[in-house]
């Protein structure tokens, strides 16, 4: 699958088995006591097809998306709509956003910006999302509100946003035996720096910039003098690991070393505890869903570099709409030089428009935060949709199999 993971929209085997043994198990328990029946099925947005599957044995559905609304809305119209094959090259409006709102190509996914037709697999699985009985997302009412508006008009069912959903600080989740021994190591360092004056550079466990593009990330974080911490793993197109760093400037890691401006981490790093952290005063990120909601739940600001997927609409959300962010590049294939790198970390860092985002992220948190109060619009959205998947429980029929 273009820019995202591919699962197949059959079921595979092991899935296939999983749902014989599920057939015969749900008949068993529903015959005489319709009570039995799980309250709903959930799954990804990749996986609809299951809502058939769930209303056959009469039990609701609804599609979880760990993404937010306004970019899966971005990547959904887009494949859709092919807008940009059908309007100025430069610049286009995406259908079902509102008027006014206008795209760049160059800042589309890079498998969008050379597609020359219809995605057969995605074209399936949005008529497989129009069956769901409700729809989840990860994200916030008061921050993801045009998102979270395109999905309510182009879909029947109920949307309901009840993030954020994150990982809680101290978790060591993917970070194996070695996640206490990195995070005592970043804390310590953290510790040592200035309020606001470390900027945390990160592309997330799934992609990671070309190695041309590393190189000239790596000196404008040297040229800049500004305190960095840095996951590093191998670029794109090496064929290197995540020990072996040959692909960085020459005696880059030494320097850094010995300057104590900066600290490298390879394979994992505590984000949470990192993005928390008083010294962190900007977040270099990919733009995946979930490194944002850590982000802004901590009221960081960003400077975004997205690699794929809806991660360029999910940049466009934070420079547009919540003006928290300046944009680095685009993709893996944009050509990056350090010095304009330098402009934009500099911006972020040490100018008065930089401190002017900062104060809107930390305006976003306490938006965040009041979302999960016990009034809070993410709580209420949850109870809402437990309401509604009880109701729609009770006007499912129970369904039995005796023949399976």
């Amino acid at each position: 699958m273009p820019g995202f993971f591919n699962p197949g929209r059959q079921p595979p085997d092991s899935i296939q088995a999983g749902d014989t043994a599920w057939r015969r198990d749900s008949g068993r328990e529903g015959q005489g006591n319709t009570e039995k029946r799980p309250l709903c099925v959930i799954s990804d947005m990749f996986f609809a097809w299951s809502a058939d599957v769930a209303h056959e044995f009469g039990i609701p559905h609804a599609i979880f998306n760990a993404g937010g609304g306004y970019g899966i809305a971005g990547w959904h119209t887009s494949w859709l709509n092919l807008p940009q094959l059908k309007s100025n090259p430069g610049e286009f409006w995406l259908p079902g956003f509102p008027k006014g709102y206008r795209f760049k190509t160059k800042n589309l996914p890079e498998h969008l910006q050379s597609v020359k037709g219809p995605w057969e697999f995605a074209l399936e699985m949005f008529e497989d999302w129009k069956k769901t009985d409700a729809m989840l997302f990860n994200t916030i009412e008061d921050v993801d509100g045009t998102g979270l508006t395109y999905f309510r008009e182009q879909f029947p069912c109920s949307v309901y946003a009840v993030g954020p959903i994150i990982s809680s600080t101290g978790s060591k989740t993917r970070g194996g035996k070695e996640a206490g021994v990195t995070r005592n190591i970043c804390i310590k360092w953290l510790n040592s720096k200035p309020k606001n004056s470390v900027l945390y550079v990160a592309f997330g466990s799934q992609s990671s910039p070309s190695e041309a593009q590393t190189i000239e990330l790596a000196k404008a974080l040297e040229a800049s003098n500004v305190d960095f911490l840095w996951v590093v793993r191998p670029p794109s197109n090496s064929l290197g690991n995540d020990t072996n760093t040959n692909w960085l400037p020459i005696g880059f890691e030494e320097r850094v070393a010995s300057s104590k401006k900066g600290l490298l981490l390879k394979k994992w790093a505590p984000q949470m505890e990192i993005l928390s952290h008083d010294s962190i005063g900007a977040f270099l990120s990919h733009c995946g869903w979930n490194s944002i909601i850590e982000g802004l739940s901590n009221g960081v600001s960003m400077l975004s570099w997205p690699m794929g997927a809806e991660q360029p609409f999910n940049a466009q959300l934070l420079e547009d709409e919540m003006q928290v962010c300046v944009g680095v590049a685009n993709g893996v294939s944009s050509e990056v030089k350090y010095e304009e790198i330098v402009k934009k970390i500099e911006l972020m860092m040490r100018s008065e428009e930089g401190n002017v985002m900062r104060r809107k992220a930390v305006k976003v948190m306490e938006i965040i935060k009041n979302a999960t109060n016990d009034e809070g619009s993410s709580v209420k959205a949850m109870d809402d949709f437990l309401n509604m998947m009880l109701l729609r429980k009770k006007l499912y029929p129970a369904v039995q199999y005796s023949n399976v």
